[in-house]
């Protein structure tokens, strides 16, 4: 890692968000698990392609937090600290409105998301998809491969290759446990 990096990372105040995540604890995932772990796990991603942008890291870990806790007070995000409002657009951008269908909501980012929701919405389909071997639902699961291949890979297409590879790794992966399932 560069110096620059470096510092910009040694400068970064992650810890009140992670304290806000903790309000996930109790939120069950079907793969197992809770929604906090989630919100860390989608922040490790992120950094392990490289991303060190300062509100594309604060908002991964609190991405779900206004979809799973509706009554978190929103407040407390937008009076952490200086990039907070960026913050809390990004989230907002990542977050499905209760008016929305699934495939309203990825159709979205897809056409109107910016870059860092782009990312993000492909770093936390990665988790899912990690998270998808822990599942034993296989309607689910094939559900789930389909959304995936069908709306995810052009939003993942638009801002990291890396990420599409991977997301194309991880369904196929999903896909070739489907076959072995069923031919025995």
């Amino acid at each position: 890692m560069d110096v620059d990096a470096m510092l910009r990372l040694k400068n970064m105040h992650l810890a009140p968000y992670i304290q806000m995540a903790t309000a996930l604890i109790g939120k069950r995932r079907r793969s197992g698990g809770n929604m906090f772990r989630h919100q860390i796990d989608t922040m490790g991603i992120l950094m392990d392609y490289g991303y060190i942008d300062s509100v594309l890291l604060k908002a991964s870990v609190i991405h779900d937090l206004l979809e799973d806790v509706p009554d978190f007070d929103r407040d407390l995000i937008l009076e952490t600290d200086e990039e907070s409002p960026e913050v809390y657009k990004l989230v907002l951008e990542v977050t499905r409105r209760p008016i929305e269908t699934k495939p309203e909501f990825l159709g979205r980012i897809l056409e109107y998301g910016s870059q860092r929701a782009r990312v993000l919405k492909s770093a936390d389909r990665i988790s899912n998809m990690i998270s998808l071997g822990y599942v034993t639902d296989v309607e689910f699961i094939r559900r789930y491969t389909d959304e995936t291949e069908q709306q995810v890979f052009p939003i993942a297409a638009l801002c990291d290759e890396r990420m599409l590879a991977e997301l194309k790794e991880l369904v196929a992966t999903r896909r070739e446990y489907l076959a072995r399932r069923f031919e025995i």
